[in-house]
């Protein structure tokens, strides 16, 4: 089984699958008011339709063997850790011909933001310290229903996240 080092997540190592911005920290330039520090537009998304704004709720496994991968052939994701920081696997957008071999994992920290690019292997986050995570997944509404394809990875293509 091929193991996949979780690091911490990077702009230079993040690139070739999105981007990510630390919303509980924000950098910057910001509009500022008497009371408030406003930063605009910090990570954007087009879309053609609604956007839905859904919690998921992960377990933390014994073991963080991944035995399953989707991907969006037209639409991003974006989801934001609320409790822990999370782990977030990816592997690079292949045409739909499945490339675990080349999975990535990535630390996320609480409260960062990540936009993941349409057509990049990825699935649920998971927890990093507690027993669940409770992350925010942003999505075109019913994309879920529209532009997700799952599949699953036949055993020799698992992959195990350590730390």
């Amino acid at each position: 089984m091929n193991i996949v080092k979780a690091v911490a997540i990077t702009n230079e190592a993040f690139a070739p699958f999105g981007q990510f911005y630390e919303m509980e920290a924000p950098k910057g330039y910001a509009l500022r008011g008497e009371l408030h520090r406003y930063f605009p537009d910090r990570l954007v998304a087009d879309s053609q339709h609604r956007v839905g704004y859904s919690p998921i709720l992960v377990k933390k496994p014994e073991k963080m063997i991944i035995t399953q991968q989707e991907y969006h052939t037209t639409t991003w994701e974006m989801i934001m850790p609320l409790n822990d920081d999370m782990i977030l696997h990816v592997a690079p957008a292949s045409a739909g011909t499945l490339v675990p071999e080349l999975a990535q994992a990535f630390i996320v920290p609480k409260g960062t933001l990540v936009k993941i690019n349409s057509a990049i292997w990825h699935l649920a986050p998971l927890p990093l310290n507690e027993e669940e995570l409770n992350a925010m997944i942003i999505l075109p509404e019913c994309t879920y229903a529209n532009d997700c394809t799952v599949v699953d990875l036949k055993p020799e293509q698992y992959f195990e996240i350590v730390l």
